[in-house]
């Protein structure tokens, strides 16, 4: 039995992500993520305008005036939701974590992959796989992905992202929507991400249509003047003292978490990798709304 605060917070997230989808989304996720190919779907009469190149010249000489075969999309899509559990998605400065953001992005995506009849499923990672949820469709199915990522206990606090993507590469047989959703903070603690990591992802990459979800919280890009913190690394333990009263150094903290963070965006455009960059502190909407707008306008140039 689900308790009743569980299941209240999950259905307060089903309304929230729903409305979004139901008026904006849903149509933009069916443009930008297309089927596998094209299936057979009639031959007709050829009419003024259309591509020659799909005249059915079989059926022209037997009827002595041109057809022409028309197909239709083969839509249905599997979406992969890759989602990061480790200890530093528990952080939030504000009424929400990164893991509770991670679980509204999964929901909007879940719900506008099955108003489009296509499949989801999901992927727990800490420095191991914690969870997978084979792709299925389904309200009550996505309902299942959204309680996991929000309440699934992990065994372990690390990151081992290329472990995700290699266990991911042998468990979905065919080309899939792959959504890691990460704050993507490297292990080594150097802000770029480490070179296994990049390779796993360029992999998976060439197989599948990955999309990196990058969350952050306001205080892992500026430090709050409070004076003397003692800080704990949600992942490893370690035990850190940091003095925010001084100005110069919380400029000096900011700024080199802004160049850590442009340098994850740099290497995920180096690797032909789409990127959504979200803050617990700021609507995902109007974020959403750009990738899709700009996937949008990429196909339409291609």
């Amino acid at each position: 039995m689900i308790p009743r605060e569980i299941l209240k917070k999950i259905r307060q997230i089903e309304i929230r992500t729903n409305r979004l989808v139901t008026e904006t989304l849903a149509g933009q996720y069916h443009s930008v993520f297309k089927g596998q190919g094209m299936n057979f779907d009639e031959v007709r009469e050829y009419q003024p305008g259309d591509d020659v190149r799909a005249i059915d010249w079989n059926v022209t000489a037997r009827m002595n005036h041109p057809f022409i075969k028309k197909f239709v999309e083969e839509r249905e899509l599997t979406v992969m939701l890759i989602v990061d559990v480790s200890g530093s998605g528990l952080f939030g400065s504000r009424e929400q974590s990164k893991r509770e953001l991670a679980a509204e992005i999964a929901s909007v995506l879940a719900f506008s992959a099955i108003r489009n009849n296509d499949k989801v499923g999901l992927l727990l990672f800490t420095d191991e796989v914690e969870q997978f949820i084979p792709p299925r469709k389904g309200r009550s199915h996505v309902l299942r992905v959204i309680r996991e990522v929000l309440y699934f206990e992990p065994k372990r606090r690390g990151t081992d992202l290329a472990h995700a993507l290699e266990f991911m590469g042998r468990v979905l047989p065919h080309k899939a929507i792959v959504v890691v959703v990460s704050d993507f903070i490297s292990p080594a603690g150097s802000g770029a991400l480490p070179p296994p990591i990049q390779t796993a992802l360029r992999q998976a990459n060439r197989r599948h249509d990955v999309v990196a979800v990058h969350v952050a919280d306001r205080y892992e890009m500026e430090l709050p003047a409070l004076g003397r913190l003692v800080l704990e690394d949600a992942e490893t333990g370690e035990v850190v003292e940091v003095n925010t009263a001084q100005a110069a150094s919380r400029d000096a903290f900011a700024l080199r978490q802004e160049k850590q963070y442009a340098e994850v965006a740099r290497q995920f455009r180096s690797s032909g990798i789409d990127t959504i960059q979200l803050r617990t502190d700021e609507p995902y909407s109007a974020a959403l709304g750009r990738f899709f707008e700009n996937r949008e306008k990429r196909r339409l140039r291609g």
